[in-house]
Formats: C-alpha cells, sequence, structure tokens
C-alpha cells in the first residue's frame, strides 16, 4: 500500500480532526438515552395501570419527534431536524446507526468530510416535509395523529449520494472480487420499506423523499451547484467566531504568500516534498476532497506514492 492510502485509511478514523458521521451517531445516542430516561421516570411517576406511552408522547416525545398536526409541527419547529436522532426502541436505534455508519464512510471515503452533514440535513428535511404533506393530503392517512421519528429519510439520503456517486464502489471485496455499492442500496431499500408500518403511507412516502433527496444532491453538484457550501461556509464563519487564533492564521499566510511570491523569479520550480507537506494535502482531501487539490498538490501526491513503493 502507497504511504498516501496508509495515512489516507488512518486519519480517516482517528485522526485528530473531527469526524462528522461519529457526531451524528454520538447525537442520536445520546438523544435515545434522554428518552429513555424520561419514559422510565414516567412509568415510575404515573399509578398502576396508567397510559405510560400516551403521556410520554405528549410531554417528552414532542419535543424531539415530529408531530403529524402541522399546526403542532409548526409550533415547534426544531422537530424538523431533531426527529431524525429521536428512537424510542434499542434496536431501531442499532439498525439506523449501522446503515448510517456503512453509508456514511462509503460516502466520506469518495466526497471528504464536508458534504455528510448537509446530505443528512437535506434528507431529513425532505422526509419531514413529505411526512407532513402526506398527512394533510392521503385520505388514506389519520389526519394529525401519530409521532414521525427516526433517521429512514437521512440514511436513505446518504445511500442514495453514495451510489449515486459510485454505484459500483466495491464492499467487501474479498468475496468474489466484491460486492457493489448499488447492490447493497437496493437490499438495504427493500429491508427498509419491508419493516415500515403498512398502515402508515406516509412514512414510506417520507423515506422515498429522503432518498430522492440524496439523488439530487449528486446531480446537482455534477451541474455545478454545490448545496453543502453554505452551510460548511457558515459553519466556519460561527467556528471563526470562538476562535480568534485562526483568522489571523490566515491573515499572516496571505501576508506571507504575496510577499514570498513576489520576491520568486519567474521561472518554475518543483516543491520540495517534505511530510509536512504531505500531511497538509491529506488532510485537505479528508475536509474537500481529492477533486479540490490543485495540480501541484496532485503531483506531490503522486511522488509521494511513488516514492513509497520504490522503498519497498
Amino acid at each position: 500500500m502507497a504511504i498516501s492510502d496508509r495515512d489516507y485509511d488512518s486519519r480517516l478514523s482517528f485522526g485528530t480532526k473531527i469526524n462528522p458521521l461519529i457526531v451524528l451517531i454520538g447525537i442520536a445516542m445520546i438523544i435515545f438515552v434522554v428518552l429513555t430516561f424520561f419514559r422510565g421516570l414516567t412509568y415510575l411517576r404515573l399509578p398502576e395501570g396508567g397510559d405510560v406511552t400516551g403521556v410520554f408522547n405528549e410531554k417528552v416525545l414532542c419535543w424531539f419527534a415530529l408531530s403529524g398536526d402541522i399546526s403542532k409541527a409548526m409550533l415547534k419547529p426544531w422537530t424538523i431536524i431533531t426527529y431524525s436522532f429521536a428512537h424510542t426502541n434499542i434496536w431501531q436505534l442499532f439498525a439506523s446507526m449501522i446503515w448510517l455508519w456503512s453509508f456514511g464512510y462509503i460516502f466520506v471515503d469518495l466526497t471528504g468530510f464536508k458534504k455528510i452533514v448537509p446530505v443528512f440535513l437535506y434528507g431529513t428535511i425532505a422526509g419531514a416535509v413529505a411526512f407532513l404533506v402526506a398527512k394533510s393530503f392521503l385520505p388514506v392517512a389519520p389526519l394529525g395523529t401519530g409521532y414521525f421519528m427516526g433517521g429512514g429519510p437521512a440514511v436513505l439520503a446518504i445511500c442514495a449520494a453514495a451510489t449515486t456517486i459510485s454505484p459500483n464502489y466495491k464492499i467487501f471485496p474479498m468475496l468474489g472480487g466484491g460486492i457493489s455499492l448499488w447492490i447493497l442500496a437496493i437490499v438495504y431499500l427493500a429491508i427498509d420499506m419491508a419493516t415500515l408500518p403498512v398502515d402508515s403511507p406516509e412514512t414510506y412516502i417520507a423515506h422515498l423523499a429522503g432518498a430522492l433527496m440524496g439523488f439530487l444532491f449528486i446531480l446537482l453538484l455534477r451541474k455545478g451547484w454545490d448545496g453543502s457550501e453554505w452551510m460548511n461556509n457558515l459553519y466556519d464563519w460561527v467556528f471563526n467566531l470562538f476562535n480568534p487564533e485562526k483568522p489571523q492564521h490566515r491573515r499572516n499566510q496571505i501576508k506571507s504568500t504575496l510577499f514570498y511570491k513576489a520576491a520568486k523569479a519567474p521561472y518554475s520550480k518543483t516543491s520540495k516534498l517534505t511530510q509536512q507537506k504531505l500531511d497538509e494535502i491529506l488532510d485537505k482531501i479528508h475536509q474537500q476532497g481529492y477533486d479540490q487539490l490543485s495540480e501541484d498538490e496532485k503531483e506531490l501526491l503522486k511522488r509521494a506514492s511513488n516514492e513509497d513503493l520504490k522503498g519497498k
């Protein structure tokens, strides 16, 4: 394995950079613990024979899950996002997080870290809108009843996005050359549809809306519109508010670059390959994707890979 591949694998899962995939899974697990705690508390406080589920839903779950009543949902607009992290069943949580990790890992491998959270949120919002619209217009859907929760639409968005980028991405390569990603995506879609309640057609529509959003995200990205850019810019702006050293570092870097380049002779020079430079290129791949590298950076990465192979 070349040095670039070796470093890439280690940094992807356990590097110093924050892995947003781990953050998404962590939020879902924390909310599950909170909901489980309050459900147990509700059970202890109610008299024997009390409607634990009904009281829990109206007093606690309604602050996290999306209500089927549009008027109630609009009074708690944050539930359009939080429902995707809300789970009250341990097996539902386990299944959602396993699939999220599986497709999320592949998606990060293909695009870097900066697009997974936007796709997750776009899928979540698309699922919420589709659920509320279906509740309002489908005659077979009980109007204003029940709550919608779970990461199905968001996970399907990431699944569809990763599959659209590289449908022939191989997993389990030791099994006869590997299994194509599109096959795994079909298996997951079939399992997801089979486990939804038959008497809730609005949930089917919500999950499919999430998958459609993931497909559209990549389709628009190929046409030149990156739907994750404004989210990442907003995050960077907020982060810099609490990190005054970073803007100063950028100003110093710009200043140093301008003066250095102004003093250089007008001839091309092959960049010196150092471990620090290689680390910076690998970090850039993880944050922005391989396509964002300059030609000089791609050449350095290629040289590093060749030197590593020759040294074996």
